[in-house]
């Protein structure tokens, strides 16, 4: 088992990658090459030698999945790795299982091999190109440039989503959406990486009553909080005239929601517009995190659906807040 020694606050807009590797045998020259990969380490569970044991499944979508084994009385599906990233593997490897736990499931993958585990901010991560990201069927959500080596960043909820369809996020549209009528329109900030999940996001806001301003990470929405700001400031406005509610993602290159968090919260001007975390990090173990921050509501990918009846419930509440402010000073 692999465990992390390292003390790693929450907002300080750095993470943990554990980081892994492919050796990978190329046909046509009989050569190998070591591909390095990470994911983040709050994702990990640990990290184990390969399981005795591992029983095949019925209809198994791709070969990828090995099958499942029974961990501490839990059965975890086991992903092959180098299959599903169509590499072809050295033969007579001890290989590793990386066991992991996101979106409120458990999945173990099996690489070849971990090497160790780096703290880095995540401005230090670069997103890929789009022609590097569509080369690897998006299966690549960052680049870090090591001294010797690269170290590609998986998007380990698109590989398990598609090969498991069911686990993605849907739209859905619930009996509170269809029977909401707002008393205003409400003006949401939204922050994910995934352009994918901005576009659903964005769809079930409006679809209840939101007006939606999409940003791509954490730095990009807290700009435009600042420049929120300068427009209170120049036009004596209230915050509540330009957002209402921010939803932001947590795993994001440049700036984390964490660290997005943090700073509304710390703002004397901004700290009163909600924010809610909506992340694939949300579990029983982590939710201390978003605590720490001041996060308002943490929500667990792929639950798309509640996200519009609790922004407007966080909306509601700071509301009476304000307006108990207001009594209590008249």
């Amino acid at each position: 088992m692999v465990t992390s020694n390292i003390l790693l606050e929450t907002g300080t807009n750095e993470l943990e990658l554990v980081e892994f590797y492919i050796d990978e045998i190329h046909e046509e020259t009989g050569e190998t090459s070591r591909n390095f990969y990470g994911m983040n380490v709050a994702k990990v569970l640990e990290i184990v030698r390969m399981p005795s044991g591992v029983a095949p499944m019925p209809d198994l979508p791709t070969p990828a999945v090995l099958g499942a084994f029974d961990q501490r009385g839990r059965l975890i599906p086991l992903i092959d790795l180098a299959i599903w990233l169509n590499k072809q593997t050295v033969e007579n490897y001890d290989p590793r299982v990386i066991i992991c736990e996101f979106n409120r499931n458990t999945t173990a993958f099996m690489v070849c091999g971990v090497t160790r585990i780096h703290r880095l901010r995540w401005d230090e991560i670069d997103p890929p190109e789009p022609h590097v990201a569509a080369m690897t069927n998006n299966n690549i959500t960052g680049v870090v440039r090591m001294h010797d080596h690269l170290m590609l960043v998986l998007d380990m909820e698109k590989i398990v989503g598609d090969i498991n369809p069911d686990s993605r996020m849907h739209l859905v549209e619930t009996d509170w959406v269809r029977d909401m009528e707002l008393d205003k329109t409400y003006r949401a900030i939204i922050a994910d990486d995934s352009a994918a999940i901005r576009n659903t996001m964005c769809t079930v806001l409006e679809q209840a009553g939101f007006l939606v301003t999409k940003t791509s990470n954490g730095q990009e929405a807290w700009d435009k909080m600042l420049s929120i700001k300068k427009r209170m400031a120049k036009e004596e406005r209230e915050l509540t005239a330009y957002v209402d509610v921010v939803v932001t993602d947590i795993e994001m290159p440049a700036m984390d929601g964490h660290t997005l968090c943090k700073n509304i919260k710390e703002d004397a001007q901004l700290r009163h517009v909600p924010v809610l975390l909506f992340s694939s990090l949300i579990t029983d173990k982590l939710t201390h995190k978003g605590e720490s921050v001041g996060a308002d509501a943490q929500i667990s990918k792929p639950e798309i659906g509640k996200v519009a009846e609790k922004a407007y419930e966080l909306i509601k509440h700071y509301q009476d807040l304000a307006t108990e402010r207001a009594e209590s000073h008249a």
